[in-house]
């Protein structure tokens, strides 16, 4: 008699891991409070600033440009904080960074291009000793780089009176004439978009001066597009590759990331370079905007930083965070205050404005990852 064979019995589902709905996996995600702050703030400048020109090209522009500056020093500190570090010299190291490359240049005769990359190569060492000051002395990075934003910000000044005697240097624009390395940071892009536009009725054009029939929208300013780079850049780092999860796990539990073999120590400096890299392309940037630099330029900025990185839903204790939360966090920024001015609002209030976003963005994140995920 032949044997009948039984069918195998599926195997039990294994109950560590449970299944969850993507509305679940959306209500987690840290930009949630971000979007929703982006949402209201639009609301809010569409219903009392819709006819004063903030949402006309050049109103966009305006607003853009300062939410990208935001975005670029957020990302640099989106990175660092997921990787459960701080960096309070950022405004210092974009006064330092300016000041060289205006000392280079205006002052000293090197080529621009090459002023540039010097302010760039000094940044990265700073902040590799930064990160390895916080490894080798065990110090927290808010105490190591607090001490670097009295060293640098004093470093400037110094350096600026000691060969200049004053604080603000100009003569930059002229100095960076002509250079493609210059272009690159100070240029604009798409111009002939928006003559094209100006044809067409869609964007205003000037009505006297020497620029007389010229777009009021020059182009796009290449601190956008860098702003732009630095975030796809960072989110695609995060997300899609391996150096992204060492950076979550250095941030989330550093010394089970070293059991399993990530470069714990290797990262976090790497992290404090890209923060200080982000930090100069802002410099850089605005030297090649105002033509000048000055020693007390990016005051504050470090606080700015980690605030749009807060807004985007990243954890000060570091492991969780988005690139793109962080973005948002920037791009509230820039429409908050230049909305405020195109609404007639006193500029004040800014700060006051901000705080109330950033302390509901705040609680909305930690509330609604609380009742998702069961914590406490």
């Amino acid at each position: 008699m032949a044997e009948t064979t039984q069918p195998a019995a599926a195997p039990d589902k294994d109950e560590r891991i449970r299944e969850m709905s993507p509305l679940r996996k959306a209500l987690i995600r840290p930009e949630l409070g971000a979007i929703c702050g982006t949402i209201l703030v639009f609301m809010f400048f569409l219903g009392i600033a819709r006819d004063s020109g903030m949402f006309a090209a050049e109103g966009i522009i305006n607003w853009g440009t300062v939410s990208a500056q935001f975005a670029i020093i957020a990302v640099g500190a989106c990175l660092l904080m997921i990787a459960g570090e701080f960096d309070l010299s950022v405004g210092s190291m974009i006064g330092f960074s300016g000041i060289i490359i205006a000392l280079m240049s205006v002052q000293w005769g090197f080529p621009i291009w090459f002023s540039i990359l010097v302010a760039f190569a000094l940044a990265l060492c700073i902040g590799a000793l930064n990160g390895y000051l916080v490894i080798k002395t065990g110090l927290p990075s808010f105490i190591v780089t607090l001490a670097f934003l009295y060293i640098l910000r004093g470093l400037t000044i110094f350096i600026a009176i000691a060969t200049t005697r004053k604080t603000i240097i100009g003569g930059v624009r002229d100095a960076a004439e002509g250079d493609p390395i210059a272009w690159l940071f100070g240029g604009k892009v798409f111009s002939g978009l928006f003559v094209w536009l100006a044809d067409l009725g869609l964007v205003g054009k000037f009505v006297a001066g020497p620029k007389a029939g010229q777009p009021v929208v020059e182009g796009i300013p290449m601190l956008m597009i860098w702003a732009i780079v630095l975030i796809v850049f960072g989110h695609i780092l995060l997300t899609r590759t391996r150096f992204g999860n060492w950076v979550y796990a250095s941030g989330g539990d550093a010394q089970a990331a070293r059991y399993v073999g990530v470069p714990v120590n290797n990262v976090k400096i790497l992290m404090f370079m890209f923060s200080a890299f982000c930090a100069t392309v802002f410099a850089t940037c605005q030297v090649m905007e105002f033509g000048s630099a000055a020693a007390d330029r990016g005051l504050l900025k470090e606080f700015e930083a980690i605030i749009s990185v807060v807004i985007g839903g990243a954890l000060l204790t570091g492991g969780y965070g988005s690139v793109i939360g962080a973005a948002l966090g920037a791009l509230i920024f820039g429409v908050v205050q230049q909305g405020l001015f195109f609404a007639g609002v006193e500029s004040s209030l800014f700060r006051v404005f901000l705080g109330v976003i950033l302390l509901l963005a705040v609680i909305l994140n930690t509330y609604i990852r609380r009742m998702i995920t069961g914590e406490r």
